[in-house]
């Protein structure tokens, strides 16, 4: 306090004087002493001694004055804490200055957590598809189609198919959903031509709005052959769906098979269903195959 005191002194001002009439006194003082060091033409010196013990004195109030705010924000924040409030206040200091750091951390963190789970859940899916059979059909239903209330939550679709067709082994499907309100279905089809470009199933299974829109995207191959020959046994009135195209003219590219007794044991809402052969089919005689088993079972 001694110290401080003589700060004061030096300064002249009194003990404990406000901070703006220290600023004030500083900025009169600096003026006075630069002005007759050249008015007087002083030695340079005792100039920079003279403005040195000043702004020594002025620093040491202003250090006061903020340790003075300071203790009162803490006291104020912290006394509550009475005993602790050294470290409720290391705490707080911490956290606000490496908060950031934390979150950062914590995040790092996270994210090799999930990468070794996913890796880990990945590993585990890749075991268990090599450990399946391999697949006899791919089947793509496309159309104004919902599963059931009450479908079996695990693979219904290809439950279904697998009880028409005991010898296979393994179906794999996929459903998507396209109402048949225009005013609904530009969304919808935007994700259907997705998964046009990006899949290859072997078969499609579409309601005739879909098989209509797919016709001309050239993802059916023309079954007028099949229709006479393998399967004309089996062939009754308007079960052969044509389209006419501009590049090929008018075929056959799908056969609808929604009478069929078999058609009733798949867990989907629908109206109608025509299977058509994707071109690049991977299972070409089990896709027909499948076709002349349905076919064979119409009412």
């Amino acid at each position: 306090m001694e110290e401080l005191k003589q700060a004061y002194q030096t300064m002249g001002l009194p003990e404990l004087a406000a901070k703006e009439e220290v600023e004030k006194r500083y900025t009169t003082l600096m003026r006075q002493t630069r002005s007759r060091a050249q008015r007087q033409k002083e030695n340079t010196t005792d100039a920079e001694d003279s403005f040195a013990k000043i702004t020594q004195a002025y620093r040491l109030i202003l250090e006061y004055e903020d340790r003075k705010l300071t203790d009162a924000f803490n006291e104020q924040e912290y006394g509550k804490y009475k005993k602790m409030a050294g470290q409720a206040e290391k705490m707080d200091h911490f956290w606000r200055y490496y908060k950031f750091h934390t979150f950062g951390a914590v995040l790092a963190v996270a994210l090799i957590i999930y990468g070794i789970f996913s890796f880990v859940n990945y590993r585990e899916e890749q075991e268990r598809l090599a450990n399946l059979p391999p697949v006899d059909l791919d089947v793509s239903f496309m159309g104004n189609y919902m599963l059931t209330e009450d479908a079996p939550k695990e693979e219904p679709i290809e439950n279904a198919l697998l009880t028409a067709f005991p010898e296979w082994q393994r179906f794999v499907s996929n459903l998507t959903m396209v109402p048949s309100d225009e005013a609904q279905q530009y969304a919808y089809l935007q994700k259907a031509v997705l998964i046009l470009a990006t899949e290859h199933p072997d078969i499609y299974i579409m309601d005739k709005n879909i098989f209509n829109w797919i016709g001309g995207q050239g993802v059916l191959i023309e079954l007028d052959d099949l229709v006479n020959g393998d399967f004309k046994p089996l062939m009754k009135d308007d079960l052969a769906m044509t389209l006419n195209t501009e590049d090929d003219g008018e075929h056959i590219y799908g056969i609808d098979i929604s009478d069929s007794a078999l058609v009733d044991d798949i867990p989907l809402y629908k109206q109608s269903m025509i299977v058509g052969i994707r071109p690049d089919s991977k299972n070409p005689e089990k896709a027909k195959e499948f076709i002349k088993h349905y076919l064979a079972t119409i009412k």
